[in-house]
């Protein structure tokens, strides 16, 4: 079958680059899971993906700008799931039970120096050069499923949208941090107890019958 769509704009040549790149970063986050980042080095993940480390930096100036890019993948990744969140059925807070469930169930399926990962991909998310638009990006993706519930009517109008992204922002930040950082946290414990939490306490007030 010919290629369709982007793909078919591609040359041969465009084509083998864009796969041997997906190669190097697919062999470095499974290192990364498996081993830590710290321990990873560039001759393994080269090794690992059946490149010479010329091409290795053919693609990526360091370690550093590889673990950028997985960075912005996770994001993408991210994203994603908080988009399937919105166009769950339910309340708000039935949405968010089901986006921090994902994010458990994520977390429980990656290895065992996901930590690790996890903690770089957060620091770097954060970095001057492309935190501004990244940390922009989560958190208009989280006013967006805020705006759903305010139009549902399911979430409180006492408060101003943005302080209730911010708060959902907030518990996720700190699920991620406690995970990475505090030998044997219980992410999905905590994750769940935090989105029915959010969800309660962002509910809009019962109506109250008329006499």
């Amino acid at each position: 079958a010919s290629p369709s769509g982007a793909d078919a704009a591609l040359t041969r040549r465009e084509r083998r680059k864009l796969e041997v790149r997906r190669r190097i970063l697919e062999a470095a986050e499974a290192l990364f899971d498996a081993r830590g980042v710290s321990a990873a080095r560039i001759a393994e993940i080269c090794e690992r993906a059946d490149v010479a480390e010329k091409t290795f930096f053919n693609h990526f100036v360091s370690k550093q700008d590889l673990l950028r890019e997985l960075a912005g993948a996770a994001l993408g990744r991210l994203l994603a799931d908080i988009e399937q969140a919105r166009k769950r059925p339910g309340t708000t807070r039935e949405r968010l039970v089901a986006f921090f469930g994902c994010i458990a169930d994520h977390t429980e399926e990656a290895g065992p120096m996901h930590r690790e990962l996890l903690t770089e991909i957060i620091h770097i998310a954060h970095e001057a050069r492309t935190g501004r638009e990244q940390a922009r990006a989560l958190k208009d993706a989280f006013g967006a499923l805020v705006a759903d519930g305010i139009a549902a009517g399911d979430l409180t109008r006492r408060h101003a949208p943005e302080t209730l992204t911010d708060m959902i922002l907030g518990a996720f930040y700190v699920l991620m941090f406690n995970w990475a950082h505090l030998e044997g946290y219980g992410l999905r414990r905590h994750a769940l107890a935090a989105a029915r939490f959010l969800g309660d306490a962002m509910a809009a007030s019962p109506r109250r019958s008329r006499r």
